[in-house]
C-alpha cells in the first residue's frame, strides 16, 4: 500500500530546513506503485500541464518559499543492479532514489572509477542528470548512460540516451521540456576499471600533496575530496543549505578582458572557448561573505553557499539571494543565476 499524507510539513524533505506544508505528499517506494497514485483521489488535483505538481529526492538543491498547493512525490527508489561487464568498465542501473554518495562509496569500494570526483555532493542518483550535477573537473554526464522514467502526459515509460537528456552546464532536458513532466525512476551508469583521474581542479592534487601521494588510488581521491568540500561547505544536517545557490557565470573572451582592464585580480578559468568566473568570488568582492540578516546568511567560509542559521523563512533566503545578485551586477555588470531550483 502507498504511504500517503495530506496537509503535511515538509521540513524533513528539504535541507534549507524550511517548514511549509504540502497539500499531499506521497512516498514513492517501487516504480510499480506510480500505477496507485496516479489512480488515487488526491491526484486529480493535479493540472494538465503538471504545474501543480511537485517530485522530490533529498531537497537538497531546492528553496520552499511557501506552502505548496499541490501534490509532492517524495522519491524514495532504491537499488543498485549490475547491466554489463568487461575487463575494462561496468554499466549499473541504480534507483532515482538512491542517495548519491551511497552510490559514489559503492562505486569507489569496488574500485569503479568516474564519480570519486562528486564525492559528498548532496542529493539522490535520479536529480544528478536533472542538474547534471558536477565537481572538481567531473560533470555525472560523463558517466551517464541513460535515464528511465514514467512520462505523465502519454502515461508510459520513457528511456532517454546520453545525447537525448541534453546536458549542459548544470542543466539538462530535465529542466525544460521535461520538467515535472517526467518522473525519472532509474540511471544507468558506466564506470570504469581503469582509473584517469582528474586532479587539476580545486585543490585536489595540493591536498594529496600534503599527504604524499603521489599516485592516488580512488579512495585517496574521493577522501581528498571530502575533506576540501567539508573544509569549506557546511553540512545541511548541522546548518540548513542546499550547496552552492548561484552559478558560476559563463563569459566570453572579449567580455573577460573587458572585465580583467577593470579588475585586475578577477579570477577565471576556462571552458572550451568560454571563460567560468567562479561566483563565490564575486559574491566575496561584492561584501557579502559572512553576511547575516536574522537567520538568513552567506555563509562566512564559502560565499557560494546562502544558509539557514535556524528559523529562516524560503522568503527572507530568497531575498538575500536577490539583494546579492543585485549587488554583483551593479559592482561587476554581470549576471548570476540560482542553481537551486526556487519553488
Amino acid at each position: 500500500m502507498i504511504r500517503y499524507r495530506k496537509d503535511t510539513s515538509l521540513l524533513p524533505f528539504n535541507t534549507f530546513g524550511i517548514d511549509v506544508k504540502a497539500d499531499h505528499l506521497f512516498h514513492l517506494r517501487d516504480r510499480g506503485e506510480l500505477a496507485e497514485i496516479l489512480a488515487h483521489p488526491a491526484f486529480r488535483i493535479v493540472s494538465e500541464d503538471m504545474s501543480n505538481m511537485l517530485i522530490l529526492g533529498q531537497g537538497s538543491n531546492i528553496l520552499l518559499t511557501h506552502d505548496y498547493s499541490g501534490v509532492v512525490i517524495r522519491n524514495e527508489i532504491e537499488g543498485i543492479r549490475l547491466l554489463e561487464e568487461n575487463e575494462d568498465y561496468v554499466v549499473l542501473e541504480a534507483g532515482a532514489g538512491v542517495i548519491w554518495q551511497d552510490m559514489v562509496a559503492y562505486a569507489v569500494s569496488r574500485n569503479l572509477a568516474g564519480i570519486e570526483n562528486l564525492t559528498l555532493i548532496p542529493g539522490t542518483v535520479g536529480a544528478a542528470p536533472v542538474q547534471n550535477i558536477g565537481a572538481y573537473g567531473v560533470e555525472a554526464a560523463g558517466v551517464i548512460v541513460s535515464v528511465t522514467g514514467f512520462h505523465f502526459a502519454t502515461r508510459g515509460w520513457l528511456t532517454l540516451d546520453n545525447k537525448e537528456c541534453r546536458f549542459g552546464y548544470r542543466d539538462s532536458i530535465f529542466k525544460h521540456e521535461l520538467r515535472n513532466r517526467m518522473l525519472i525512476t532509474s540511471v544507468v551508469l558506466k564506470l570504469s576499471k581503469v582509473l584517469r583521474p582528474q586532479l587539476g581542479y580545486g585543490g585536489i592534487r595540493e591536498a594529496l600533496a600534503e599527504r604524499n601521494i603521489t599516485h592516488p588510488s580512488l579512495m585517496d581521491i574521493s577522501d581528498a575530496v571530502a575533506r576540501i568540500r567539508r573544509a569549506k561547505l557546511p553540512d545541511p544536517a548541522t546548518l540548513g543549505n542546499a550547496g552552492s545557490f548561484f552559478k558560476n557565470p559563463v563569459v566570453g573572451e572579449k567580455e573577460l578582458e573587458t572585465l580583467q582592464r577593470s579588475f585586475p585580480g578577477i579570477r577565471y578559468f576556462r571552458q572550451d572557448e568560454l571563460y567560468k568566473i567562479p561566483a563565490g568570488w564575486l559574491i566575496e568582492q561584492a561584501g557579502w561573505k559572512g553576511h547575516r540578516h536574522g537567520d538568513a546568511g552567506c555563509y562566512d567560509r564559502q560565499a557560494l553557499v546562502l544558509v539557514n542559521y535556524g528559523s529562516a523563512t524560503g522568503e527572507e533566503i530568497l531575498h538575500l539571494a536577490e539583494e546579492i545578485k543585485r549587488s554583483v551586477y551593479e559592482r561587476f555588470g554581470i549576471n548570476i543565476e540560482a542553481e537551486v531550483n526556487i519553488i
